[in-house]
């Protein structure tokens, strides 16, 4: 959580609070605790109102981002029902083909406009619908919007994260009821679509007077994190994002939807964005392969510092081999190590076995990824591609960045690290009238921005490597 200062001349983040929040089984399935992250959350805002108040500087303001698809499900009288199920739950197994039985693939998509993921809150929502939804379920909130209704009592959903459903209509950015209805799914749930920027009300009830926060308005920004993430990036035009971390989003920004045939068969996504825009991306696997391996040789005792292990992997001679970042196998394995290592002698490569060697597979393939996603880009859009920023808390992986690089041939700008927040906090800005638009407040942004830049470094390595990719994803890619 940040305290955040905009002023002529200033964009202050100071860090007042970092928690975790790892979803554990509970009730049958893999749930986020909601009462943890609601205390932890008051504590941060405890702790940024101390901070503000000893800077000598009112609060103005509280915007409230997260990741998308999860949901929450309360009463009538607001009550939560029961804590949220994660997306990394093996509820979804399966559940496309059974909605696509109802509903066609290629319908959903046309009046959608968003990529098919197994844990997008459609196929979530249709889950839970034959499961059994909980009595009493009166609406449907996504999980900032969950933590909005806790601090102000509004139940709204912010258009942003709204489309991370697959239930928004692309078109009208309303709610498609009749896609709901066709598909049985408990339409009455779906309350309104706000923009991002929506002023939500301050503080609600005695919650204000103890966080000593009273007179705080909350203000709905991209509740979306990479609507947050891109709105906080200062692109140039015609360059694409990656938005890197647990996951990689990896896209353009557009004016509006982008929805044909040949989209769909690239299963790229048409999300939205601040202001009317689109998030037109696909999402890759990202950092979270890496991070469980992390987890995995920390566990065995092999376990190092991040930068001495990048360190250790930019030393390496040549690529000890490569694989299929997006294999629906490496989303929650048992194992990441070994699901890497299955999938590596698929396709007749020894998996190493050293973290160095392993981590080192992943980021080139995580590069080349990105590279093959960026140049269908250019293929859907008929626009060149001119650059890449990377933003997130990826950007600070020095050896991804330049692989990037290398493997696509474009220049890549990386950061900055807190997009998110300073998106989330500029939206705020607009709404608070200290710029008249996201343009000004991205100036605002770039005159103070100072990425690392990574030029490609032809090499014929990274062409033969390149070969090799286009192989292992013909072969496990989803078309």
């Amino acid at each position: 959580m940040f305290l955040a200062g905009v002023a002529p001349g200033e964009l202050r983040l100071d860090e007042v609070r970092r928690f975790q929040y790892p979803p554990r089984e509970a009730a049958g399935h893999l749930r986020w605790d909601a009462a943890r992250i609601f205390a932890e959350i008051e504590a941060g805002l405890r702790a940024a109102g101390e901070r503000a108040r000893a800077l000598g500087r009112p609060l103005r303001s509280i915007g409230v981002d997260s990741w998308g698809v999860d949901y929450a499900l309360l009463d009538a009288e607001g009550r939560l029902l029961e804590d949220p199920v994660c997306y990394r739950d093996a509820r979804t197994r399966g559940v496309p083909a059974r909605v696509f039985a109802q509903v066609p693939r290629a319908e959903v998509f046309r009046r959608t406009g968003i990529q098919v993921l197994d844990f997008n809150t459609l196929f979530q929502l249709d889950a839970h619908r034959r499961e059994g939804l909980p009595p009493g379920a009166h609406r449907l909130l996504l999980i900032p919007d969950l933590v909005n209704h806790r601090l102000t009592g509004r139940a709204v959903t912010e258009y942003t994260n709204a489309t991370t459903t697959q239930l928004v209509d692309a078109v009208t950015r309303a709610w498609d009821r009749d896609l709901a209805e066709r598909l049985e799914l408990p339409g009455p749930l779906l309350g309104e679509i706000v923009p991002a920027g929506t002023d939500l009300g301050p503080l609600a009830g005695p919650r204000a007077g103890d966080l000593g926060l009273e007179g705080v308005h909350v203000v709905a920004p991209a509740t979306h994190d990479t609507g947050s993430a891109v709105a906080g990036a200062p692109l140039a035009e015609g360059w694409a994002y990656i938005s890197s971390g647990t996951w990689s989003l990896v896209g353009i920004e557009r004016a509006g939807p982008l929805v044909n045939d040949d989209v769909a068969r690239a299963n790229f996504t048409n999300e939205g964005g601040a202001y009317g825009t689109i998030r037109f991306l696909k999402n890759v696997m990202g950092l979270w392969i890496l991070e469980r391996c992390r987890q995995e040789w920390e566990e065995d005792g092999r376990g190092e510092p991040y930068e001495r292990l990048l360190s250790a992997v930019a030393a390496i001679d040549r690529s000890p081999g490569l694989m299929f970042p997006d294999d629906p196998r490496l989303l929650n394995p048992p194992k990441m190590t070994a699901a890497i290592a299955q999938q590596m002698t698929e396709t007749g490569q020894a998996a190493p076995t050293s973290p160095a060697a392993l981590a080192r597979v992943i980021l080139d393939s995580l590069a080349l990824r990105y590279s093959s996603v960026l140049r269908t880009i250019e293929s859907l859009t008929g626009a060149a591609v001119k650059g890449v920023q990377i933003v997130g808390g990826g950007s600070r992986n020095e050896y991804l960045s330049q692989a990037t690089a290398d493997a696509g041939g474009r220049l890549v700008l990386a950061g900055p690290v807190e997009a998110t927040v300073i998106g989330n906090v500029l939206v705020q800005a607009v709404t608070a009238g200290r710029f008249a638009s996201l343009a000004e407040a991205r100036g605002h942004l770039a005159e103070r921005a100072e990425p690392r830049r990574f030029a490609p470094r032809p090499s014929s390595v990274w062409m033969d490597l390149a070969r090799h990719y286009e192989d292992l994803e013909a072969r496990y890619r989803d078309g």
